[in-house]
């Protein structure tokens, strides 16, 4: 059966910057996770793209660029991308207007930051991220940073990691605890007045990886009327993944979370090199489904899934922004 789709998370922003655009491919076709081309045969579909940086930019494995340069490329990258392809798709800046090119059968695009490395980790500057579209944010990426420690490194929130914080949930921008460390994950829900995301991290207690989430962080998670949105990276996923394992990662949650109200998509396509055994990219997302439906799920819970939650926590933040 056919869902519409609403990922949390991709990097096809910086694999379309690529060593070569001829080889990178378009927006609207290419040989990695994620085209328009695929996408559309889906009934409904919003990407969140991540403009991904990271202090380690200036390394040869992102070829010798600032993060600042990198952030940027990506911003336009994904911009002219959409504007070659706006009878396809449209940058969205709400739930609403997700749901208004849902109605006219046009897809959405979302700009997410993962790592705010390229902006030098300035919360006095998410005001202007804001206004450039910018609605989800991670404190970093596999580092220790200006904000906080990571789940390679350990450490918590610094105090300006805390004025991040509060600076994005009054904006109506959603926090995003994937990539943090335990400790920092803590810190934010001690100080959290929003709805908390992880936008693509799974759960620990069925693959013991430090990216994965605790049945506590989930809880919290829940409790802050956040999501997770499960990730397809199949090292996240546990040994040699099939489809049934993406179905245990999401049948888990479902023990803490039984009315499904706080599990979401957060592919992490583009992102990695190794999928789960029978998924390929964003065509596969109605194979799952299906699975999911076969192993008991009911339609309105896939549907929650795999669209209903990330619209309503979109919602929340913008009443956030509001008060």
């Amino acid at each position: 059966m056919n869902f519409p789709v609403f990922d949390l998370h991709c990097d096809t922003a910086l694999r379309l910057l690529g060593d070569d655009v001829n080889q990178a491919g378009s927006l609207n076709q290419n040989a990695g996770h994620i085209d328009l081309t695929r996408a559309e045969k889906l009934p409904g579909y919003c990407q969140c793209f991540a403009c991904f940086t990271t202090p380690y930019m200036k390394d040869e494995k992102w070829y010798g660029l600032s993060p600042v340069v990198v952030f940027e490329r990506e911003i336009a990258t994904i911009q002219r991308e959409v504007d070659k392809n706006k009878k396809k798709i449209g940058l969205v800046y709400s739930a609403d207007d997700i749901r208004a090119n849902y109605e006219k059968g046009k897809m959405s695009a979302l700009l997410t930051i993962e790592g705010p490395a390229g902006f030098g980790f300035d919360p006095e500057l998410l005001e202007p991220m804001y206004q450039a579209g910018f609605r989800i944010s991670t404190l970093g990426w596999n580092e220790s940073n200006a904000l906080t420690g990571s789940n390679q490194t350990g450490e918590g929130l610094t105090d300006l990691g805390r004025e991040y914080v509060r600076n994005a949930q009054n904006l109506g921008i959603l926090v995003d605890v994937s990539h943090i460390s335990d400790a920092g994950f803590w810190d934010i829900m001690k100080i959290t007045q929003a709805p908390v995301i992880a936008s693509h991290s799974n759960s620990r207690a069925v693959c013991g990886h430090a990216r994965n989430l605790t049945d506590d962080m989930f809880r919290a998670i829940r409790d802050s009327g956040g999501v997770a949105g499960i990730n397809q990276f199949a090292e996240f996923l546990g040994e040699k993944p099939t489809m049934d394992t993406i179905c245990d990662h999401i049948f888990h949650f479902l023990e803490m979370d039984p009315e499904c109200r706080h599990i979401a998509l957060g592919g992490d396509l583009d992102g990695c090199d190794a999928l789960a055994e029978g998924f390929e990219g964003v065509q596969s997302y109605p194979a799952l489904a299906n699975r999911l439906l076969e192993r008991g799920l009911t339609e309105e819970m896939v549907m929650n899934i795999y669209w209903n939650n990330a619209l309503g926590v979109m919602d929340a933040a913008i009443r956030n922004n509001k008060k």
